[in-house]
């Protein structure tokens, strides 16, 4: 697939191209994409979208392991509870990250760390309880670390909290949000970017093969995290829809006017600008997937779920593919929507659509798993 040509197909119209500068000048080569162009679309998604964390890595981020169990499931992996405690003007924060580690492997593990936004209990670390939602044993049945936190312990999931007063909000924001301040979804991101900072110095895990997963809301925050942290080699959103993995333009399922009305400590305040003027956006959904290039990225639908807008998903991974061809690799290699239950593997872009409706389930994982064991070459 070439750049150009494909955006304003009948399809989606006038969708932004992710191969040409705001200039207006065509991107020909990695070196451009890098230098200029990713750069220039995540300065637009922070201004317009997701808005822009204040703080990166704090200075006195620290790790502790609170917990250590290296015959947990049964004596077939290793657990850890770290404790990753850091501080700010506004106080002290801390996130808990559970860890299973294979025990089988000789090398350090890849692994999948899972942004969960759902009831602390599907990351029961005694495991009397067990979710399919974080399926940790399959996990390590397949050679692969379960890793996981809860999104509540960076910034709670609050359409009350206007103000944004709790959480990493309250420690690090100025006295006045400006309208591109960061809000919960791109707090959510930056979360899993310090568990990744527990990752490297960890010598039981792979830091360089590391999936980034989320669900819903959660894949919303999957996204950007990839898009902002280039650490993490795969990026995996699920059943995402509307400002994840869905096209604004596309119009169908959830809209940019309901999610902010519904959810408005989600995006930064720029964002609700654009409600019901979707075709003003100065960028679209294929080019946050496109900001993962040539990282390995994977977009999942549900096929009931219409909210969240499959056809729409699928039309970002298309539209982002172009870019890829900058290193020559391939994106996406469906031209049109897989059949349902049929998983595409073969390009750096992973896509299925699951039978069913919202919800992350074990054949979700085990998709995910399969492309990781393809593309990272896990044995």
């Amino acid at each position: 697939m070439k750049p150009g040509g494909i955006f304003n197909n009948g399809t989606v119209s006038d969708l932004p191209d992710p191969l040409v500068l705001e200039s207006g000048q065509p991107v020909k080569t990695a070196k451009e994409w890098e230098a200029q162009r990713r750069p220039e679309l995540l300065e637009l998604f922070r201004n317009h979208v997701y808005g822009r964390a204040p703080v990166e890595r704090p200075d006195d981020l620290s790790f502790k392991i609170i917990e250590e169990d290296k015959n947990a499931m049964d004596g077939t992996a290793t657990l850890k509870r770290i404790d990753i405690s850091f501080s700010g003007p506004g106080g002290k924060g801390q996130i808990e990250a559970v860890l299973f580690i294979p025990n089988n492997r000789a090398s350090p593990a890849p692994g999948f760390l899972l942004i969960c936004h759902r009831g602390k209990d599907n990351l029961d670390p005694t495991r009397e309880k067990k979710s399919s939602f974080w399926p940790a044993e399959e996990l390590i049945a397949r050679g692969y670390a379960a890793m996981a936190f809860h999104v509540s312990d960076v910034d709670a999931d609050d359409p009350k909290d206007i103000n944004f007063e709790s959480g990493v909000h309250g420690i690090f924001d100025e006295p006045e949000r400006a309208p591109d301040a960061w809000a919960t979804i791109a707090a959510w991101s930056w979360g899993a970017s310090r568990v990744m900072d527990y990752l490297e110095t960890s010598k039981e895990i792979d830091s360089t093969r590391i999936g980034v997963v989320g669900h819903s809301r959660g894949g919303k925050a999957a996204l950007w995290c990839g898009a902002e942290d280039e650490r993490f080699a795969l990026v995996i959103s699920n059943d995402s829809g509307c400002t994840g993995a869905a096209l604004s333009r596309n119009k169908k399922g959830e809209s940019v006017a309901r999610i902010n009305t519904s959810f408005p400590h989600w995006f930064c305040k720029n964002y609700s600008q654009y409600n019901d003027k979707e075709e003003n956006l100065p960028i679209d959904q294929h080019q946050l997937i496109a900001l993962m290039a040539p990282r390995l990225v994977y977009v999942a639908s549900a096929s009931q779920d219409n909210w969240a807008d499959p056809e729409g998903e699928f039309l970002s991974c298309l539209y982002a593919s172009p870019v890829w061809d900058l290193w020559g690799l391939e994106g996406l290699t469906a031209s049109s929507q897989p059949p349902v239950n049929t998983p595409v593997h073969s390009g750096n872009i992973g896509r299925h659509v699951r039978e069913g409706k919202h919800g992350m389930e074990l054949s979700d994982w085990n998709w995910f798993m399969d492309f990781a064991d393809k593309h990272f070459k896990n044995p």
